[in-house]
């Protein structure tokens, strides 16, 4: 081959390796392109998911006043001892080196005493991964010690809960000790050196009752959970989260939405370890907003008090608008015990007394001889009786076989609609209730909604609520309707169950002549108030009958009526008592009711009343046991609202 063919341009070998290169120097700078323009976001968000690090901080939730501007729930500070583990680092190498040369130490001498025959081959070496955490637990129990000391605690932390925080909230301060007192927080921020100690002072929020027990649960309490997943991004970055509070009960659960404060973040760069670098962006939190409640709190504290240690239920309802002034369920709990979180004691404690049952409106109750006044209502508007009939009470009512008996031993003698209202006659209702059958008076219970839930703006209200009827004992009970039935149900008494809720919405739909009342536990404006639609329809009596129906409640409160201890000077107040066999804690016990509105002449506000007894001892009456406690309602109804009770306003 000549010199001349070796460098010749057109070798068939040189093209080829020439082709070579093209094609790979082509793909390369495609590749390039490719990565650098094409694929550049692609990188960015890789880069961003393995050096970028979220964390999401909950708003405060805002506060919940009373109708007249009253703070009801709020937030206090909730402070806590915390360390970064990002500060703790050297320590923890340190603490590390330690630990495993002790842990070698004592394998070696172990290893050393062993026969030589059961000796391993090697000598043994500690668990490293053990040892590192023996070495951080024990820089951070050091720190524990050192508050514990300050405040005079004696608070421990969990080698499960630093691992947990380790995996999964590692650029979150590490709680060490929490809820720290007004004085315990001053004593640690006056001993602790920031320079000098890695320890600080985190402040959050938890929730705050000033009434403590008032309204227990209708204001509710709420919960520390971690976020719902659907609220935390999706885009890859890793994300930490503080807890976020949610409600669990009564209003704190039913307008958690609104509550709620707007969550911020703050996007960090870390290091290769995960650890905080720098920040890169910051949006604060903001507080949820603020709900304000129809409750008048000094209206509360008057039933609470009146109630006492008794078991029942108050509730006051506006009668125009059917806000809910007061609403009371004895026994009751301390929310600032359930806050910031509730103690496994605490929480049996509650659960021991039966306190943690709402009996406003999550448990059943024959309502007694409130109920006559559906029946008065029934027969008049059916046509079975007119204000001028009378029936002659000698205290017994004969029904086949079986004597049904007037709480008036001796009878109330001859009695008109008002005078068996006042009296709270049963022959006179045993009477009228068998005359006019079972289907008019379920029909009349149910059109003022008895068989239904209020729909009152707390979560749990009972379904279990019960309007007997023929049907509904043949599908329940599997037997036939009777007598007897209609009798009982007439009073008050056999299968019908309604709650104290309830029976508020009733005599407030009574005192306005509608069948419907629905209550509310959010204030409204004068407009709102103006223009409430209760949904329900006139009762539909005539002048002369609604007369005699107002005639025997006001009569009740009278002199001589059953519920004469809710009398007050200058008050026109028409009521109902009742008392009622109940089945409760095993035994047979007796309920207290009393239902009324006043003025009598121009009804401003709705009462009822229920006492529960909790021992086969207790002996309960609607006039002596729940009146006197819906007259201090009354009472301080006057109080605030002199106006509104007829009462002159003092200058």
């Amino acid at each position: 081959m000549s010199q001349f063919d070796v460098h010749k341009g057109d070798n068939p070998r040189i093209l080829f390796f020439l082709w070579i290169v093209l094609v790979a120097s082509g793909v390369l700078v495609a590749g390039l392109a490719w990565r650098q323009l094409i694929a550049m976001n692609e990188y960015k968000e890789l880069e961003k998911r393995q050096t970028e690090r979220r964390i999401l901080k909950p708003g405060p939730r805002g506060d919940i006043y009373d109708r007249n501007g009253r703070l009801l729930v709020g937030n206090r500070p909730h402070y806590s001892a915390v360390v970064y583990l990002d500060d703790l680092r050297k320590e923890f190498r340190k603490e590390f080196v330690v630990v495993r040369d002790a842990a070698d130490a004592t394998l070696v001498e172990e290893f050393e005493q062993t026969p030589l025959e059961l000796r391993p081959d090697t000598v043994p070496i500690a668990n490293r991964s053990d040892c590192a955490w023996t070495a951080r637990m024990n820089v951070i129990q050091r720190y524990v010690d050192q508050i514990n000391q300050i405040t005079g605690r004696d608070d421990t932390l969990s080698r499960s809960k630093v691992i947990r925080h380790f995996n999964e909230q590692l650029l979150l301060p590490l709680p060490l000790v929490e809820d720290l007192s007004p004085d315990q927080y001053a004593r640690l921020i006056e001993q602790l050196h920031p320079k000098h100690s890695p320890i600080q002072v985190h402040t959050d929020t938890a929730r705050y009752y000033p009434y403590g027990v008032a309204a227990a649960h209708t204001l509710g309490y709420v919960q520390n959970v971690n976020p719902d997943p659907e609220d935390i991004p999706s885009d890859g970055i890793k994300t930490y989260t503080f807890k976020t509070k949610r409600g669990k009960t009564g209003l704190e659960r039913s307008f958690d939405d609104l509550l709620s404060g707007t969550t911020g973040t703050e996007m960090w760069r870390v290091d290769p370890l995960g650890f905080q670098d720098t920040r890169l962006d910051m949006v604060p939190p903001k507080q949820g907003e603020d709900l304000i409640a129809s409750i008048d709190i000094d209206l509360q504290l008057a039933a609470e008090t009146a109630l006492g240690d008794r078991t029942g239920a108050a509730i006051a309802l506006d009668v125009r608008t059917g806000e809910v002034l007061t609403i009371v369920s004895h026994p009751s709990y301390d929310l600032n015990d359930l806050s910031p979180f509730i103690p496994r004691t605490t929480f049996d404690e509650i659960n021991e007394r039966g306190a943690w049952l709402n009996r406003s409106l999550q448990l059943s109750y024959p309502p007694g001889s409130t109920f006559k006044l559906i029946t008065s209502i029934a027969g008049l508007r059916a046509g079975t009786f007119n204000t001028e009939t009378k029936h002659d009470c000698q205290g017994v009512y004969r029904l086949g076989n079986r004597i049904f008996r007037c709480h008036a031993r001796y009878g109330h003698g001859v009695v008109d609609l008002a005078g068996a209202i006042e009296g709270s006659c049963n022959v006179f209702y045993y009477t009228e209730g068998l005359k006019m059958g079972i289907d008019i008076l379920s029909a009349e219970a149910i059109c003022f909604g008895l068989d239904q839930k209020t729909g009152i703006e707390v979560p749990y209200e009972t379904s279990r609520l019960v309007v007997p009827s023929k049907e509904w004992k043949r599908e329940k009970v599997g037997a036939g309707w009777v007598p007897g039935d209609t009798a009982n149900t007439a009073i008050g008494q056999g299968f019908l169950l309604v709650t104290p809720l309830q029976m508020a919405t009733v005599i407030a739909s009574i005192a306005r002549g509608e069948t419907r009342t629905q209550p509310t536990l959010r204030a409204l404006s004068r407009e709102e108030g103006m223009q409430v639609n209760h949904g329900g329809e006139p009762i539909g009596l005539t002048q002369k009958q609604y007369q005699k129906l107002w005639e025997g409640m006001q009569r009740v409160i009278g002199p001589d009526g059953t519920g004469r201890l809710v009398q007050i000077d200058g008050l026109p107040i028409a009521g109902k008592t009742g008392t009622a066999d109940f089945r409760a804690h095993g035994k047979e016990v007796n309920l207290a009711w009393f239902v009324g509105f006043a003025p009598a002449d121009n009804p401003q506000i709705a009462v009822a009343v229920m006492v529960e007894g909790t021992k086969a001892s207790d002996s309960y009456h609607g006039g002596s046991t729940a009146g006197p406690v819906a007259k201090d309602i009354f009472l301080k109804f006057i109080e605030k609202y002199p106006e509104r009770a007829g009462f002159p306003i003092a200058q």
